[in-house]
């Protein structure tokens, strides 16, 4: 699917009375999602485990 199509389909499904700002936060969230599923296609994810141990300094005991 194309990036105009895509976005002409994330519109159509916003209720009728979205605002601009509704538009512009779906947008924005259907393109982020989109880059990150690219980003891992190409390898590019950071693997489980190593969220986990860098996470794990964040969290208080």
């Amino acid at each position: 699917m194309k990036i105009k199509e895509i976005a002409i389909d994330t519109i159509k499904s916003l209720p009728d009375n979205a605002t601009w700002e509704d538009v512009k936060e779906r947008i924005e969230f259907v393109a982020g999602i989109r880059m990150a599923l690219k980003e891992l296609d190409e390898g590019k994810g950071v693997p489980h485990n190593q969220i986990e141990d860098e996470s794990s300094s964040w969290i208080s005991k």
